[in-house]
């Protein structure tokens, strides 16, 4: 099973997902977003030993400027939230040297086959089409989603629901504002209690 939390702050939250063994810790690059960061942030991620953690770059359709600038950044992937086909993650990958995690928005089944369009990534994110919303994902279609850890869910993913999506297949779980208490702000608590309700799925 592995876990991505999303929105984070690299002075505040770091240290302790890297303690819970948090598979994956997302950045937020999204000016529309409350858990916006700014690239000189990243900086701070030097200060941590990520040990077998990931450090992801979590963007919207970024500009060639900020793939550049995020190349000397302690950073492991990119997490494209855009209109990026797969040439474009190519074109990323190679650049940049990252893997690659692409999101896909789902309003119905037909959504979720274009993950096969998407050779290129290394995982495939099944999002809401209310992306930081936490808009719950359709229960009928998560029993479409294809199978395995290279396929992540997010969307009313919380410690209520862990373990019915675990029951249905999902191995790899992506979660933000269900771990807040206020809108762009990381409840420590909560994520404690969700990496502890996760390790008793395994």
């Amino acid at each position: 099973m592995l876990i991505k939390v999303c929105g984070l702050n690299p002075v505040r939250d770091v240290q302790l997902c890297l303690d819970l063994k948090v598979n994956f810790l997302g950045f937020v690059f999204y000016k529309k977003s409350p858990r916006n960061i700014e690239l000189s942030d990243l900086d701070r991620l030097n200060d941590y030993n990520k040990k077998n953690s990931f450090f992801v770059a979590v963007t919207v359709d970024p500009t060639n400027e900020f793939i550049t600038k995020i190349m000397n950044k302690n950073l492991d992937y990119i997490q494209l939230h855009g209109s990026e086909d797969n040439k474009r993650l190519k074109e990323i990958k190679e650049k940049t040297q990252l893997k690659i995690i692409k999101a896909i928005k789902v309003n119905n089944k037909k959504d979720i086959e274009l993950y096969k369009d998407f050779s290129e990534a290394d995982y495939i994110l099944f999002d809401t089409p209310g992306m930081e919303n936490s808009i719950e994902f359709p229960k009928d279609l998560i029993k479409e989603l294809p199978k395995g850890e290279r396929f992540a869910l997010a969307g009313g993913v919380s410690v209520d629901t862990i373990e019915n999506l675990t029951k249905l297949g999902i191995k790899f779980f992506d979660l933000s504002s269900s771990v807040e208490s206020k809108n762009g702000y990381k409840d420590h608590k909560r994520i404690k209690e969700f990496v502890v309700k996760a390790n008793e799925q395994n």
